[in-house]
């Protein structure tokens, strides 16, 4: 049996997920196969992983491989962890052509003008994964890391026809994290999440039946006559009355409120940061250049079980034992019912022998809906634009896009548009 890697080269994530896995009792007997097209951090993570195996004394086999098909080939789990174009030349582009145009970003990675064309460049390869695995091992589950989360497992069921379920940090620790910053306790918690993915809600939060939400409120509003982290979250709890899963620096980017040129002292007073997730890439390049000798060569090197979710669905789907998981799924019959049956929710899931099995959750209250909605809107004419290959459906993403349409022109929108496409080059398939 395998377990399939693509984008294996993300050494450390994938010490993380494939490390749990060997931590697995169930999995022992698995083979982990790497692939990557870049065939040096390939090596890194296969000598890595290799190294992990005979510390912590796993019986899993450790096989890269240069041809992915062949990586495929009788796989029954698939964890894709890609990132077609990487920070250089790709998301550079993302940010500095849409600043020409005075459109300024934080992450770009999930929606708004940045999040639209990572999708574009990142959809063909995703369906070119899925054919192979529609040839080579159809039956696999395919596990998507890789963001634009809700895009890109929309895609993968909806015309990839692969089983397919989308995992994000961001629900798991949610509740806890927000806890913690308010210096309240975080045992015996009871929650719900439900919503899209980087904009799900936290619908309830109870600690022994005690409804928590009254005093998260009361302490958010002191923390927030104060500088922090977490100033857009809050604000948009105390205006639309709960918490959101993803942070800030993300938020910031998916409505229309705060990053605006005619009000630029919101930037300051929000303490958003702009440019982000450049930053962000540069210094992971740097670390990994100071980290890769010890990470890579250590052969005493160990690993704790983090909480990925990976390993505790496989060992699930492996032993018939229940495991709850934050899934991204298709809403498959109204599983949130005031949203768009063809968009991707992200919704409680059982998992067990029987593979994912998403919970029926019902209508969200009103004002959550319609802010997940001005979000589904772009995210469905993108997989529009994709697979019909029509440029003008790339348009109308961005025309609707919350942020990118409270900034720009209409003849703006469509000239950044054009300008994206010029600049992606051979990244994009022609469109008409």
């Amino acid at each position: 049996m395998k377990i399939t890697f693509l984008g294996a080269g993300s050494t450390v994530f994938a010490k993380n997920v494939l490390g749990d896995c060997m931590l697995t009792p169930s999995l022992q007997e698995f083979e982990f196969a790497l692939f990557d097209i870049n065939p040096q951090r390939l090596q890194d993570s296969e000598n890595m992983l290799n190294n992990l195996k005979q510390s912590l004394g796993s019986t899993v086999k450790v096989k890269a491989y240069t041809d992915r098909k062949q990586a495929l080939s009788g796989a029954k789990y698939v964890v894709n962890a890609i990132q077609v174009g990487g920070y250089d030349p790709c998301t550079i582009t993302d940010f500095e052509v849409p600043k020409k145009y005075g459109l300024r970003q934080t992450i770009a990675d999930t929606l708004g003008i940045g999040g639209i064309f990572r999708n574009l460049r990142t959809i063909p390869v995703m369906l070119d994964f899925a054919q192979d695995m529609q040839e080579v091992c159809p039956d696999a589950w395919f596990l998507n890391y890789t963001n634009p989360m809700a895009v890109l497992t929309n895609v993968m069921n909806r015309y990839g026809g692969i089983k397919t379920v989308g995992l994000c940090h961001s629900v798991q620790g949610c509740a806890s994290h927000l806890l913690r910053q308010l210096d309240m306790p975080f045992d015996n918690l009871q929650w719900k999440i439900a919503g899209i993915n980087h904009m799900a809600w936290l619908l309830e939060i109870t600690r022994n039946g005690e409804d928590l939400y009254p005093e998260i409120k009361r302490r958010a509003a002191e923390k927030q006559q104060t500088k922090h982290n977490n100033m857009v979250r809050y604000e948009m709890m105390f205006r639309f009355g709960y918490y959101v899963t993803e942070s800030s620096e993300h938020n910031a980017e998916y409505l229309p409120y705060f990053i605006k040129k005619s009000y630029p002292e919101l930037i300051e007073r929000f303490n958003i940061p702009l440019d982000e997730y450049p930053r962000r890439c540069i210094r992971q390049i740097e670390r990994w250049e100071n980290m890769r000798e010890d990470l890579v060569n250590n052969q005493s090197i160990t690993h704790k079980r983090s909480s990925e979710y990976a390993s505790y669905m496989l060992n699930a789907m492996e032993t018939d034992e229940v495991f709850k998981i934050g899934g991204n799924v298709l809403n498959t019959g109204g599983l949130i019912s005031n949203l768009p049956t063809d968009a991707c929710v992200e919704v409680p899931c059982l998992v067990d022998r029987s593979g994912v099995t998403p919970c029926y959750v019902g209508d969200l209250p009103p004002q959550l809906a319609a802010l997940n909605r001005t979000n589904i809107n772009t995210q469905l004419l993108t997989i529009e634009a994709a697979i019909t290959g029509k440029k003008e459906h790339i348009y109308h993403a961005a025309l609707l896009d919350p942020h990118t349409s409270a900034e720009l022109s209409i003849d703006d929108i469509v000239a950044l548009c054009d300008d994206l496409i010029e600049a992606h080059g051979d990244w994009l398939p022609k469109y008409v």
